[in-house]
């Protein structure tokens, strides 16, 4: 299998001593946390005489991918390699970064996972908290770069305010960033104030306007409800389900494009789907049965969504329009998610999604959507101005 780019987990592992020198290593991993040829790092790094692995840190899923969304993690050691796996996605805020006793088993912290271009997707959340750890442990923190599988120069979504800071948005970057995670680890150190030794290792021949498909490496699901690229690219906007008690197709093969709930008239909401003048996306009516969570068991009926155009396609525009027609088509069964979700329980889940209140506000008072987008767009500022300055390609 002959790659036409290399990620930064390649070229370090052309030459390891280059970048790790006789440290003892941590690395956070997960199934995508492979070469070209699908080896995985902690097992090439375990076995080479050259490097020092010490320890492993699991991210959301586990180090393997075997844990579904938001289920603890727990600390194991790992089957293949014999070596230590200190959970980054235990049962509290706390649990998400590295110890200080963790730490100290170590010299350099090298963080190499799949990223999928969106906010809440919680890997690039994992790096920034381990970034501030390994700051004030005095630790390095080399970050493997990755491709951007949805494209690097697209950017939808808005900020977030101060009080609703969490782990699907810890600072005010846009839904769907348009960026590495790379230039991400950049733009947190000198935007957002993240104090440590950072040393990102570049992708070789990664171009910015290329969806994953073009880099001839093969796709490893980095979730276990994201099989496919366009899953990534519907993502920024469908995850704000997450949020609501619409299924967002979890529990079946087609997660985050199909959507819907046993109370919904399928005709009739792609019907309504159609005056929001979407770009880059059709519905097709379906009825799907979830075999786990949201209406685990029971037939929903609602849309599958078809991108026909990526380049127009607007997710996270898209998935507000739904939110917003669903919200107005069924008043009394639509729900907003009021349980504890990512951590919190003090605030609406799809509120830390959207990062303000007023989203939520105005769709609940049936507002134009023009209104309704205008608030989900504000609040990116810091973003926008060292975004130019953390490009790395």
């Amino acid at each position: 299998m002959v790659a036409a780019m290399k990620t930064g987990l390649m070229r370090l592992l052309d030459d390891p001593k280059r970048f790790l020198g006789n440290a003892r290593v941590g690395l956070v991993c997960n199934p995508t946390t492979v070469d070209g040829k699908l080896r995985h790092a902690a097992d090439v790094l375990a076995a080479s005489a050259d490097v020092k692995l010490a320890q492993l840190f699991g991210p959301e899923h586990g180090i393997r991918g075997d844990v579904q969304y938001m289920v603890d993690v727990d600390d194991e050691v790992d089957d293949r390699t014999k070596i230590p796996v200190a959970s980054l996605y235990g049962k509290t805020f706390a649990s998400l970064t590295p110890s200080k006793r963790e730490l100290d088993r170590i010299d350099v912290l090298v963080f190499d996972v799949q990223d999928i271009g969106v906010r809440y997707y919680t890997y690039a959340a994992t790096m920034a908290l381990c970034m501030q750890a390994a700051g004030k442990a005095g630790k390095k923190m080399i970050v493997l770069d990755r491709p951007n599988p949805i494209g690097g120069t697209i950017v939808e979504g808005g900020g977030l305010d101060e009080h609703l800071k969490s782990f699907v948005g810890l600072f005010a970057v846009p839904q769907r960033h348009g960026m590495t995670v790379g230039e991400l680890a950049t733009l947190y150190k000198a935007r957002f104030g993240i104090d440590c030794e950072l040393e990102v290792v570049k992708c070789d021949g990664w171009k910015r306007d290329s969806y994953y498909e073009a880099t001839g490496l093969p796709w490893v699901m980095p979730s276990p409800n994201m099989p496919t690229v366009d899953t990534a690219l519907v993502y920024s906007g469908m995850c704000l389900f997450e949020g609501t008690n619409i299924s967002e197709g979890r529990g079946t093969t087609r997660p985050f494009e199909y959507f819907g709930a046993p109370f919904v008239d399928s005709v009739k909401l792609v019907k309504e789907l159609e005056t929001y003048a979407l770009p880059g996306v059709t519905f097709r009516t379906c009825a799907f049965r979830p075999t786990f969570d949201k209406h685990t068991g029971k037939v929903c009926y609602g849309a599958q969504m078809h991108i026909t155009d990526r380049q127009s396609f607007q997710s996270y525009r898209t998935g507000l329009a739904i939110t917003h027609a669903l919200r107005k088509m069924y008043p009394s069964d639509f729900a907003w998610r009021d349980d504890a979700y990512e951590f919190r329980d003090d605030v609406p889940a799809f509120d830390l999604l959207t990062g303000f209140a007023k989203v939520r506000e105005l769709i609940e008072a049936s507002a134009p959507f023009d209104d309704v987008m205008h608030a989900a767009l504000r609040g990116a500022e810091a973003y926008h101005q060292g975004r130019k300055a953390a490009l790395l390609y």
